[in-house]
């Protein structure tokens, strides 16, 4: 009798066993101890291409979030194979192609870390989304982070911070390597967000400095100029475009302020305010108006594709900034 009681019982402590033995342990990080007071446990997701459903309670900076999963349990997301620039310690502009390793450098990174910082947030603060892992990453971090994508409507968010030059590629072992590396050079040949700071110099004093072909008062300066829109110029008003930026340390009110041509043709902006490091990107056809993209409202080109000159006068008609092509 003990020895048939004695044989159920082992049998009932292998179902036990068995019933709790698949929650894999998370790769350690700081002497083996998940940082933060997420779960121990990486959680298990069925069908990985399809993620797994969270909240984003808290956009740490522009790539760490706290998340809360649907039974309650909380954790950290670090974004994999992105790195967007710091705003709680200080920049290194060496890890970012091109940037100097200058104070101005890093002035410049730390306007784009807030930048990727609101972009996270105006994606992700309090929304559901699907957090997907890569088969080929590990599913925790140095600091026992979660690593993985986050996904919004079909869109990885990680990869829309290169698409916007708000982050690098954070170079590890991942499935998306490559298609990252190639958003993040598009980017950088546009001189797209961050890479513009590749144009600062230390002047001691605010980052200001422009290409060789322009030049600024300090307050703004033209990062981009789209002449040759994509086939007829006429027909695609919207491929041509000026790109302008506050490179100053303090808001720019733009009322009243103008842009123009060679030829004198004159677009002047109406309630516009950027923050130090916004743009704002004035296009030659017509649109809606916004907080980052203005619209000139033409009937024909603008921008001459065989050179030209945009010139940005303030509102008492004083040259700002121009740039030549």
């Amino acid at each position: 009798m003990d020895r048939r009681l004695a044989a159920l019982a082992l049998a009932a402590l292998a179902v036990l066993a068995g019933c709790t033995g698949g929650v894999p342990v998370p790769e350690s990080g700081d002497g083996g101890a998940a940082a933060g007071s997420g779960p121990t446990a990486t959680p298990t997701v069925a069908g990985e291409g399809e993620g797994v459903r969270v909240t984003v309670v808290r956009v740490v900076d522009g790539d760490t979030m706290e998340i809360r999963f649907d039974d309650g349990t909380a954790d950290t997301v670090r974004l994999l194979g992105v790195d967007t620039p710091e705003v709680h310690s200080e920049n290194t502009p060496g890890e970012y192609e091109g940037i100097p390793e200058t104070e101005a450098g890093k002035r410049c990174l730390g306007r784009y870390g807030e930048r990727a910082s609101a972009f996270a947030k105006d994606r992700l603060a309090g929304e559901t989304v699907r957090l997907r892992f890569d088969p080929e990453s590990d599913r925790r971090g140095y600091y026992g982070r979660l690593l993985g994508y986050l996904v919004v409507d079909g869109e990885n968010v990680n990869r829309l911070l290169l698409e916007e030059g708000l982050a690098r590629v954070y170079d590890s072992r991942f499935t998306e390597r490559e298609r990252f590396y190639e958003a993040e050079s598009t980017a950088r040949e546009a001189g797209a967000g961050l890479w513009a700071c590749a144009t600062d110099t230390d002047s001691g004093g605010t980052a200001t400095a422009t290409p060789a072909t322009g030049r600024s008062d300090g307050r703004l300066r033209v990062v981009e100029i789209a002449a040759d829109a994509p086939g007829n110029d006429n027909e695609n008003l919207d491929g041509e475009h000026v790109v302008l930026e506050n490179a100053a340390e303090e808001s720019l009110d733009l009322s009243g302020w103008t842009v123009t041509d060679e030829a004198g043709h004159t677009y002047t902006f109406g309630d516009v305010t950027l923050d130090p490091g916004e743009r704002v990107t004035l296009y030659t056809g017509s649109g809606s108006d916004n907080a980052t993209s203005v619209y000139w409202g033409r009937s024909s080109a603008v921008w001459n594709n065989g050179g030209d000159t945009v010139t940005v006068r303030d509102a008492g008609g004083d040259v700002v900034a121009e740039r030549s092509y």
